[in-house]
């Protein structure tokens, strides 16, 4: 990357975490595109805001992800782009200047935490048990990415809050408009859906419609969660 580039990454970062925090806060849903190719993903996040959420995650797993990352955060500025499946460091730094709001990875890498509050970007790192997710918020974490939380629910959630109210918690797997308010009224801070937001098969099909329908789903239950 230039140094150009770089200059004006590192100018705003700072206050687009404040504003990725606040974002999430409200509208309480993060949508995970992880796809076999890039083909589309700019397509699929302006499907995902058509319906109400305008915080996504790209993920690692997809190729060529940084390049889409920087494409779709000069496309949509007002959009809050994070990169997820984080496993070190300098994927996270090169994420952060190219332009990811948040950083998120699927289990507890201390040093990832560490780069991101040396960046002030937020970061959730993932974790399971009582003892991952204290580590976790103790090293610096924004919010704990609960995860798979698929296979325990809003009951786990709920009991991990009861030790650790101050931890802000954030289910992600298996999370549906239909468990979404659960998981909110269970203690989550946010929730974030993938495959049940954006399946492969609309990807594939490039199906914005359904996408943005889905959304609007998601959206519509975070907001009966709230009232």
């Amino acid at each position: 990357m230039g140094a150009a580039f770089c200059d004006k990454a590192l100018s705003n970062f700072m206050s687009c975490s404040s504003d990725a925090l606040d974002t999430l806060r409200r509208e309480k849903v993060v949508a995970i595109i992880r796809a076999p190719s890039s083909d589309g993903l700019l397509d699929c996040a302006k499907a995902l805001a058509d319906g109400g959420l305008h915080s996504i995650e790209l993920t690692m797993t997809t190729p060529g992800a940084i390049s889409v990352l920087e494409k779709a955060v000069a496309a949509f500025p007002d959009f809050c782009f994070g990169l997820g499946t984080v496993l070190d460091a300098e994927t996270a730094r090169v994420g952060i200047l190219a332009g990811a709001r948040f950083i998120v990875t699927p289990a507890l890498v201390p040093e990832v935490i560490t780069i991101c509050r040396r960046y002030s970007v937020p970061v959730f790192p993932g974790a399971l048990t009582p003892t991952e997710v204290l580590r976790a918020w103790e090293a610096g974490a924004d919010a704990v990415k609960v995860f798979p939380a698929e296979f325990f629910g809003p009951p786990y959630l709920k009991a991990l809050k009861a030790p650790l109210p101050q931890v802000e918690l954030m289910p992600t797997g298996g999370v549906t408009p239909d468990s979404l308010g659960d998981f909110l009224a269970a203690g989550a801070f946010a929730a974030a859906a993938g495959s049940a937001l954006v399946s492969a098969a609309s990807l594939k099909a490039r199906d914005w419609p359904a996408i943005t329908a889905r959304a609007a789903a998601f959206a519509n239950a975070a907001r009966k969660a709230a009232s």
